[in-house]
């Protein structure tokens, strides 16, 4: 067993240390029960633990990743107040990305945007308390590459991106086409944010 290095809690330092990981989001809920059965289904994960006020869920190496919080008072979301615009989750193919897409879809959960970010290609979702959800794959094979496209003169004109038929990209994945040209996003020039509370 190697010793503990105990750090030098005192030294100075110009920025604080970075985190390891983000471990986990909670979400505050009037819908416990009807919440809990979407996210386990959404995410073909497990329920860790719950109860009457709280549950735990978790689809990968991490206890929970997402925690539900039941407080019956809970107001009804307000899509144009602040707070978090979504959580994304990553997919390691555009293949996986369209499957889940289609598992989704045969258990009732339909995507309520489907979009070409440039550095990811994404579809995203709405809980039952209206909050949204990514799933997307990484459009390049390295952290440099998507942030040289986001510092492209193309990304500056359409931070936004190109909407997309899921649909479609199925079909041309099964023609066999190659998967890293599907993930090239189509340039259409500028485009504003959708209403996405319209979608």
């Amino acid at each position: 067993m190697s010793a503990t290095v105990i750090p030098d809690f005192d030294a100075p330092s110009e920025s604080v240390l970075k985190p390891a990981s983000l471990a986990h989001v909670v979400l505050r809920t009037a819908n416990l029960d009807r919440m809990t059965k979407f996210y386990a289904k959404f995410l073909g994960g497990d329920v860790v633990y719950s109860n009457d006020m709280i549950a735990f869920i978790t689809f990968d190496e991490e206890h929970h990743r997402i925690a539900l919080i039941g407080i019956p008072d809970t107001a009804p979301k307000m899509p144009s107040t602040c707070g978090l615009e979504h959580i994304a989750f990553t997919f390691v193919s555009l293949a996986d990305l369209c499957l889940a897409y289609r598992q989704r879809k045969a258990v009732g959960i339909d995507p309520v945007w489907c979009v070409n970010h440039g550095p990811t290609t994404s579809i995203y979702y709405r809980d039952p308390d209206g909050n949204m959800l990514e799933t997307q794959v990484d459009n390049f094979d390295t952290v440099e590459e998507a942030t040289s496209f986001m510092s492209s003169e193309k990304f500056s004109e359409n931070p936004i991106g190109t909407d997309f038929d899921v649909e479609d990209l199925i079909a041309a994945i099964r023609r066999g086409e190659d998967q890293n040209l599907l993930k090239k996003r189509k340039e259409i020039g500028p485009r504003g944010m959708p209403d996405l509370s319209k979608m």
